[in-house]
């Protein structure tokens, strides 16, 4: 049974503690990737198969704009 949860460690002396228990095997260590906005865009533009130009993404946000104003007006 394998179970994994995020442990945010409070005193460092726990690091210690938690390296003895993976050096008898008994948990896995992993440090956590933080993915910041831009490599999340670039994985998701990858698996693309064509990613919208600048042009195309200022004409949606016009849009969306132009409909947001109508309804408050």
């Amino acid at each position: 049974m394998n179970t994994t949860i995020k442990i945010d460690i409070l005193n460092p002396k726990a690091i210690s503690l938690l390296q003895n228990l993976a050096d008898l095997e008994l948990i896995a260590i992993r440090e956590e990737t933080k993915k910041g906005f831009a490599e999340v865009l670039k994985k998701l533009r990858a698996n693309a198969k064509s990613a919208p130009n600048l042009g195309e993404i200022t004409n949606e946000v016009e849009i969306v704009r132009t409909k947001r104003y109508e309804k408050k007006s």
